[in-house]
């Protein structure tokens, strides 16, 4: 939706686990000498400021990133995640700024590979032309994610990411994102996809993941973070990725991760999930 702006979340525990995620997803991809593309349908900004009034506003951060930025206990992927917004932070002791997915994977890309970022919002598609500028390994598109990603798949390395992160401010996105995943996978079927959610009405995100079990896709995992027990009242309980052919290790590690933000973010009533929803 056009008016969702990231820039109220950045940072936020939702965004913890998903940029943990990635990161170790992207650092499995790069055992292999092989290039890779990265694809992110739904790219943001490419970075925020916390101090501005979107962060400020919310202050999202704070019961996010903020609780682990100075933690000497953090288990190996959220140490790298926590190393990561250290240096978009350019080795600060202030934690000013924080990297949207674009950010992340961009402190990790090899020269042999590349990313292909969608962006719909007028004026973050315009952070994100400026921010990749004279990059000849990043390609800006100006358009919609879903869409974008069809025409991307399959990729010329034939090795890929790709993040799906939308806002599902529209109620259709739930089933649109579920239905473009498949039709993506009929491409592009060796494809790493990351789709992001959030739980805000449960029974219509178990709908998303239940069209994508009955598609006959294999290697299927779920990574999920409730930081308070689902609820019939506004606002997201918890947050997650749903895995398709995810790298060799990443459910072993979003266990030691959830492990430890389990202790920082439950609220009393949440729980953490790995699970294989579909096998090989």
């Amino acid at each position: 939706m056009l008016s969702y702006r990231h820039g109220y979340h950045a940072g936020n525990y939702a965004d913890v686990l998903k940029h943990t995620m990635l990161l170790q997803a992207i650092k499995l991809l790069q055992k292999k000498s092989k290039p890779y593309v990265y694809i992110d349908t739904h790219a943001g900004a490419g970075g925020y400021s916390l101090q501005d009034d979107f962060a400020q506003k919310t202050g999202e951060y704070l019961e996010g990133v903020a609780k682990i930025w100075q933690q000497t206990d953090l288990p190996k992927p959220l140490l790298e995640y926590v190393e990561a917004v250290n240096a978009f932070n350019t080795g600060s002791d202030e934690l000013d700024y924080y990297p949207g997915s674009p950010g992340f994977v961009d402190m990790t890309l090899r020269e042999k590979d590349r990313m292909v970022l969608h962006e719909l919002h007028s004026t973050d598609y315009q952070t994100l032309t400026q921010v990749f500028a004279g990059g000849r390994q990043v390609k800006v598109l100006h358009k919609d994610g879903l869409a974008g990603l069809i025409a991307a798949v399959p990729p010329m390395e034939r090795r890929g990411l790709i993040l799906i992160d939308p806002s599902y401010e529209i109620k259709s996105d739930y089933l649109d994102v579920a239905d473009g995943v498949i039709d993506a996978c009929r491409r592009f079927a060796t494809g790493i996809y990351m789709i992001w959610y959030p739980v805000v009405d449960r029974e219509r995100t178990e709908a998303m993941f239940d069209r994508l079990k009955a598609s006959g896709i294999r290697r299927q995992l779920r990574i999920e973070q409730a930081i308070s027990a689902d609820t019939n009242e506004k606002g997201m309980t918890a947050a997650g990725l749903w895995v398709i052919n995810p790298p060799w290790q990443l459910d072993e590690q979003a266990k030691a991760t959830l492990d430890y933000l389990h202790g920082k973010f439950n609220r009393g009533t949440g729980f953490t999930r790995v699970e294989w929803e579909v096998g090989e």
